[in-house]
């Protein structure tokens, strides 16, 4: 029997004991077919040798293999991952029982000891070379997407593509304009010196339903002015951040926008959430959460956003022509 049946066995025999006092240790190792010795030791208090803490290590056996199998789990859906990031999820175990966290050089052992992990050099392709591989990219790309869905029994209106855009206030671009014909030289238009950067946020599912964007403003705080000069809807969200860019913190509060958002008109037990892989859209803290609420997250393949990311194409192109 493997380690893990061994486990969840001893762990019904306790819980067992727990429930009928009148239930003596030797009648429940041989109801859940297990030694005696071993489940007389785990009553004890004796930890199992998953969960005990070599001194040399800060993890358990069972922490590590599950930071393994969510290292492999997000490598099939297409979220490679930087030792950063196996950094973060170890520190995140660490800190729901008060330990201190790992060392620098923490992760990068940690993978050298497991058979089923390697690092690989991230290389950088320029277009021409991505382009040739689009064929090869996209038939796996669209495999995935119909296994994942085949795998969760996900419904068309519950497949969701989340993308973000920027716009560059005070940006005016060249255009036509209508003058006197007698008038010399090309007319000039002075744009303002405000460049701040705003990012919108958006998710449309497949059936063409969106929930309210999410906009993210530069700046610490919130200014009555954003609200009193424009007649935004109520259900839209605004944020801020140091320059109006995403990151980790605003990339888990839009997850929660697009939990509630959704939730409530999902027809099936989980939703399928197509992402690029930007670093803010899958940090432990929005995997996890994710996972507590049957999220699915895929990450579509680099490069060819151009072809495959579909806001981006008719969505956010179609909005730059009136902003410019």
């Amino acid at each position: 029997m493997s380690q893990p049946s061994i486990e969840a066995k001893t762990l019904l025999a306790l819980q067992a004991l727990q429930n009928n006092p009148k239930l003596s240790v030797r009648r429940a190792a041989k109801m859940y077919e297990i030694d005696e010795r071993r489940l007389r030791r785990r009553q004890q208090g004796i930890q199992s040798r998953r969960d005990w803490i070599p001194k040399s290590r800060k993890l358990s056996d069972l922490e590590e293999q599950i930071i393994v199998q969510f290292i492999l789990d997000l490598d099939s859906r297409g979220f490679p991952l930087r030792l950063r990031f196996v950094e973060e999820m170890a520190n995140s175990l660490l800190a729901d029982r008060d330990a201190s966290p790992v060392g620098k050089r923490w992760a990068h052992n940690f993978v050298k000891r497991q058979p089923e992990l390697k690092t690989r050099l991230f290389r950088k392709y320029d277009y021409q070379r991505a382009k040739c591989e689009d064929p090869s990219i996209i038939r796996s790309w669209f495999r995935l997407v119909q296994d994942t869905i085949a795998k969760y029994g996900i419904r068309s209106d519950d497949i969701w593509n989340f993308d973000e855009t920027g716009f560059m206030m005070g940006i005016i671009m060249a255009g036509m304009v209508v003058t006197g014909s007698e008038r010399q030289g090309r007319p000039k238009s002075v744009q303002p010196g405000n460049r701040e950067w705003i990012t919108v946020i958006q998710a449309i599912n497949a059936e063409g339903q969106s929930i309210a964007p999410f906009i993210i403003g530069a700046g610490q705080y919130h200014l009555a002015n954003w609200y009193r000069e424009c007649d935004l809807p109520g259900d839209w969200v605004i944020a801020t951040s140091q320059n109006g860019w995403t990151n980790n913190q605003l990339g888990l509060e839009w997850l929660k926008h697009f939990d509630r958002s959704t939730t409530n008109r999902s027809t099936g037990p989980y939703r399928l959430l197509i992402l690029d892989g930007h670093e803010s859209h899958h940090s432990t803290d929005f995997e996890r959460y994710c996972k507590e609420n049957k999220i699915i997250t895929l990450c579509m393949p680099a490069h060819a956003s151009h072809l495959l990311q579909p806001l981006d194409i008719g969505c956010f192109a179609m909005l730059y022509n009136p902003y410019f």
